[in-house]
């Protein structure tokens, strides 16, 4: 029996140091890592100029970029310091609208991030600036929105709210909750 013994523990450590030689080889080839196609931008654009036109021919908005990014996969463009030039129906003076950051979704809807600034190119508007933290803005409507804090400039006003939605074809507001008001005495 001790013979029996001695070879099966002669043949338990051979097998166990073949496997333990397999493991530590295994383990310090490292691992082929796979590139997912869906993080990888289709094209990337920089210093970003491009006008897009409506049907009849007329533009309907121009953007402008640092930077920006396709990705064919997530149907999704990403922007760097996007701004948009919004040229609303009915010839109406252009509206321009900035962020730090952009989307842009195959529905041409825009969510605009960090730092978000609209601004009346007409000197007469009464509306001259809206600014916020987060916008979404649907290309084909010129229709603004944002359910975040809100900061509203105008001639002679300034009013603090939360949650808007601006349509600048018809420069029509509707302000979800006001916070505060402050108004301006203008002298003439």
């Amino acid at each position: 029996m001790n013979r029996l013994y001695s070879l099966t523990l002669v043949f338990f450590l051979i097998a166990g140091s073949i496997y333990g030689i397999i493991e530590w080889r295994n383990a310090a080839v490292p691992e082929l890592q796979t590139i997912d196609k869906t993080i990888t931008p289709d094209f990337i654009a920089e210093n970003l100029h491009s006008n897009v036109y409506k049907s009849k021919g007329s533009l309907a908005y121009v953007v402008d970029a640092h930077r920006m990014e396709h990705y064919p996969e997530l149907n999704i463009t990403n922007f760097e310091f996007p701004q948009y030039t919004l040229h609303p129906k009915n010839n109406a003076p252009a509206w321009k609208v900035s962020a730090n950051e952009g989307i842009l979704y195959n529905n041409n809807r825009v969510k605009l991030e960090n730092h978000v600034r609209v601004m009346a190119t007409d000197q007469n508007s009464l509306l001259q600036e809206v600014q916020g933290k987060y916008f979404e803005l649907d290309l084909k409507t010129n229709i603004l929105s944002s359910e975040q804090e809100i900061k509203i400039i105008g001639k002679g006003f300034t009013i603090d709210g939360k949650g808007l939605i601006v349509d600048l074809n018809t420069n029509q507001m509707t302000l979800t909750k006001h916070v505060k008001s402050i108004y301006e005495i203008v002298k003439k």
